[in-house]
């Protein structure tokens, strides 16, 4: 039996979008336990060059939904990235998942040879089949930012573990 990428997709990005919907939501309660104030949280950066949690976030998602779409033929939704505090990025979270969720599984099929065309008409434009570009681009991309959040909740005293970055499975 072969693994489908819709397998190989939208169930994990379900997961891991479920689990950082959790540790946002123990982030946001750790910040007001405290009376820390939400954007110490939300702007913390591993490292100044870094894009802040809020950012790591929207990328996240973006991930997500691109691969995905992507990998489905669907057009790729276009979203502002406006999202100020921990219900925002709850919401992105969660339109996210009801986007990928709505992509027919069968649409995925023949994903493995499908070209897929990243940044057209730039200097940065690259080719790649589908196979690869969710293994070796899309889902490293998609991990190392949801990582990246939790890493910076961690840092930031939110009292979470594997557990909570797993997501439910």
């Amino acid at each position: 039996m072969s693994l489908s990428l819709h397998t190989a997709s939208v169930p994990v990005f379900t997961q891991l979008l479920g689990g950082l919907a959790d540790v946002l939501a123990k982030a946001a309660a750790h910040a007001a336990e405290r009376k820390i104030e939400p954007d110490a949280l939300l702007q913390s950066r591993l490292f100044p060059d870094m894009f802040p949690l809020q950012r790591q976030v929207q990328i996240a998602c973006d991930f997500a939904k691109g691969v995905s779409a992507r990998l489905a033929g669907a057009d790729v939704p276009a979203w502002e990235d406006n999202e100020k505090n921990f219900d925002d990025l709850q919401a992105r979270i969660a339109r996210t998942v009801e986007f990928i969720g709505s992509l027919d599984a069968a649409a995925f099929e023949g994903a493995g040879t499908r070209e897929i065309l990243l940044r057209p008409g730039t200097p940065k434009e690259r080719r790649l089949e589908g196979q690869a570009y969710l293994l070796n681009y899309g889902l490293p991309q998609f991990f190392f930012h949801v990582t990246t959040s939790y890493a910076l909740l961690r840092h930031g005293g939110v009292e979470i573990g594997k557990k909570d970055f797993m997501g439910k499975y």
